[in-house]
């Protein structure tokens, strides 16, 4: 929870369109974990709107429909016992078998499509 305003401004430009490259996103999604007021205020300062889950509520609000996809995501990268517990102490070559990693498993999602 610390790390999301520094997270958030991290975002680093849009690419690939043409005009003025935006930095930040129009909306941003989170579980429980970040649900504080203060977090909001500082968000919709930034111009975000927060679309983050109210501790004590009922399971209704939708955010919990994106998270498997990034759960699963991550499931599949954790696959690789090298990535989920990392050895390597420089950062090039660990984001060289992050890479690999992640060109596996589009290739094993192009041989099945029901991954």
């Amino acid at each position: 929870m610390t790390e999301l305003l520094p997270l958030v401004d991290a975002v680093p430009k849009v690419k690939g369109k043409p005009g003025r490259p935006r930095f930040r996103p129009d909306r941003l999604l989170g579980d429980r974990g970040y649900d504080s007021n203060p977090h909001r205020e500082q968000l919709r300062d930034r111009g975000i709107t927060p679309l983050i889950a109210r501790r004590n509520t009922p399971n209704g609000s939708g955010l919990g429909v994106y998270r498997y996809v990034v759960e699963r995501a991550q499931s599949w990268i954790h696959k690789y016992r090298r990535l989920k517990l990392r050895f390597e102490r420089r950062d090039d070559i660990h984001e060289a078998f992050l890479a690999l990693a992640c060109a596996l498993i589009c290739h094993n999602c192009l041989l099945d499509p029901f991954c």
